[in-house]
């Protein structure tokens, strides 16, 4: 589908439920592990190096791609909406932090990955021009939520105690099978020549751009989500009260939602490949990281905070935005499931490193800088990437133009389908 106008973001129901699909998964994700993670570990009396083990993964990523190729996104949402709200209702009633590890991180992670990449993959294939802003637009739901979730599950844990608020938190996770429901599958015209799922894995395997793109964004995410697990708790250590201090989280998602706005629209405005524009604000989230031990004054760390917010929202967008022009949007299932299960690697273990640093030096220190190097490291593999030194932007494919819509009961608008 064209992007010439933006009235072609709500088309069908499709793209309404993506913001709000965004929405939930990093405000009830966002909420536990930044606000939660802290307050779980000392009802569990474990360290911080546990901490964020058990938070989700992305791992079933290419299951929830298979799947989707073969059946659509609904149904496959849908039935990650079930299962992100069983995992947190049965860790509602954990002992021990096994439970929670199989629970939150086994089977509410395995339904957050379900839900999420089938519905990024479905927003990429609507659009061929302003992907860029369309993602970031569609985005924005992760600010709003970020913004709310954080004190929110602050105040849920002080209220209704932690299994009190794990189970508030299960039913919320339950709109995520209405915002599933929502959502419409495209038919490419390139969908018959890319194959099944095996076939687009394998030459996915033997592409060099997307193993390395792959890398990238691993290293990326090593580092990417260190404030919103350990920013709490590095701000307690410095005496800060605990709901002043999940409110900076707040402040970070108020800047990362413009950020991400931002970011969308200079995606698609600026000439050139959009590699260049992800290596930016990647070396300047990795900058802003390294940098949070040496802010020590309240209104450094707010300065810091809102810096770090922009330019880590802002390479969001891109990054997902980018992937299409890497492996086409005919592979973008295949191709999204398997980079972000390849990328979990780096989620999964960056938070427990940064913990484990904090258990050995007794502070922050070298957590922050150590994820702001892992930023930087990705920030070096993009450069590697096809035409990320040329200064005119890609040619329009025809396999990006939408045909057909799988469902024919509900027409798509006529705007927005042809040419600008």
């Amino acid at each position: 589908m064209d992007g010439g106008a933006l009235s072609v973001l709500p088309v069908g129901a499709g793209v309404r439920g993506a913001p709000l699909l965004r929405c939930l998964l990093r405000g009830v994700c966002g909420g536990v592990r930044g606000a939660g993670s802290t307050r779980l570990l000392d009802r569990l009396h474990r360290n911080r190096g546990a901490a964020v083990w058990e938070t989700p993964s992305s791992s079933p990523g290419p299951v929830g791609s298979a799947l989707s190729t073969k059946f659509g996104p609904r149904p496959v949402v849908m039935a990650g909406g079930i299962l992100a709200a069983l995992g947190m209702l049965l860790a509602s009633f954990a002992t021990s932090l096994t439970h929670l590890y199989l629970s939150i991180g086994l089977l509410s992670g395995s339904g957050w990955a379900l839900t999420f990449t089938p519905t990024l993959a479905c927003l990429s294939r609507y659009f061929s021009r302003r992907r860029s802003l369309a993602t970031g637009l569609a985005l924005t739901g992760v600010g709003l939520s970020s913004f709310a979730f954080a004190p929110l599950f602050q105040w849920l844990l002080s209220h209704y105690a932690w299994r009190g608020a794990l189970l508030l938190v299960s039913a919320l996770s339950l709109h995520l099978v209405a915002c599933g429901a929502l959502l419409r599958p495209l038919f490419l015209t390139e969908d018959p020549a890319v194959g099944g799922p095996g076939a687009q894995l394998a030459s996915l395997l033997h592409h060099g751009p997307f193993l390395r793109y792959t890398v990238a964004l691993t290293l990326i995410n090593t580092g990417f989500f260190i404030p919103y697990v350990h920013l709490v708790a590095h701000l307690q250590d410095l005496n800060w009260d605990p709901l002043p201090a999940a409110f900076l989280l707040s402040v970070a998602a108020i800047s990362d939602l413009v950020g991400r706005v931002a970011s969308g629209w200079l995606g698609d405005a600026v000439p050139g490949p959009v590699a260049r524009l992800l290596m930016l604000w990647t070396t300047l989230t990795g900058v802003s990281l390294a940098l949070f031990p040496v802010a020590q004054a309240p209104t450094a760390l707010v300065a810091l905070t809102v810096a770090y917010g922009f330019t880590s929202g802002a390479l969001t967008p891109v990054a997902f935005s980018m992937l299409p022009e890497l492996v086409g949007t005919g592979r973008i299932y295949c191709g999204l499931g398997l980079l972000q299960m390849v990328e979990s690697i780096g989620g999964l273990l960056g938070a427990p490193l940064s913990g484990y640093l904090r258990d050995v030096t007794g502070n922050y220190t070298a957590s922050f800088v150590v994820a702001g190097v892992f930023l930087l490291a990705g920030s070096g593999v993009l450069i590697t990437l096809p035409h990320f030194f040329c200064f005119s932007a890609p040619t329009l494919k025809p396999q990006d133009l939408v045909t057909e819509a799988l469902d024919t009961k509900v027409p798509l608008p006529k705007e927005g389908l042809g040419e600008d």
